[in-house]
């Protein structure tokens, strides 16, 4: 099973609705959830917040953390996947919200390694933010930030 068809499964099993944040991914996340028949059942929608003033007018991710902190941070990353059950309410907030932030290269913007990535779940049980030092090219990067994030909703949601 992919990880995009246990997450949808896990999810469904739930009962739960999702939301997804990306930055990094672009939507590869959404992409993949999507490519699982029966997703319907569980993804509302998402956002690409490709741009840093996106992360704070859309999914309200604080503009001083932002300031101080740049956008690819473990606590944005956290605050994207809050962000997004909000961004994608239908009557009401999304159950769960997901989000990856990182640098998938072949530069980086603010000094932090390329490979560095951060990825979040949200749920009404709790919550959880990853970071990682991936390796590879930029679609490689880009991979791994889709299965790992999907790995934690999985691992969050199950517990």
């Amino acid at each position: 099973m992919t990880p995009a068809a246990e997450a949808v499964a896990v999810l469904v099993g739930r009962g739960w609705t999702l939301g997804v944040a990306e930055s990094l991914t672009g939507g590869a996340v959404a992409a993949e959830v999507v490519s699982v028949p029966g997703a319907s059942a569980a993804l509302w929608g998402g956002v690409i917040a490709y741009a840093t003033p996106v992360k704070h007018s859309v999914l309200g991710v604080d503009e001083d953390l932002l300031a101080k902190h740049g956008p690819v941070h473990p606590e944005v990353a956290l605050q994207m996947a809050e962000g997004v059950r909000r961004a994608v309410a239908v009557g009401r907030p999304s159950d769960v919200g997901i989000a990856t932030t990182g640098i998938a290269g072949p530069d980086s913007p603010d000094g932090q390694p390329v490979g560095t990535v951060h990825v979040a779940v949200v749920t009404p049980d709790g919550s959880l933010s990853e970071s990682f030092r991936f390796s590879g090219d930029r679609a490689d990067i880009r991979a791994q930030s889709v299965d790992a994030v999907l790995d934690a909703l999985c691992r969050l949601v199950r517990e």
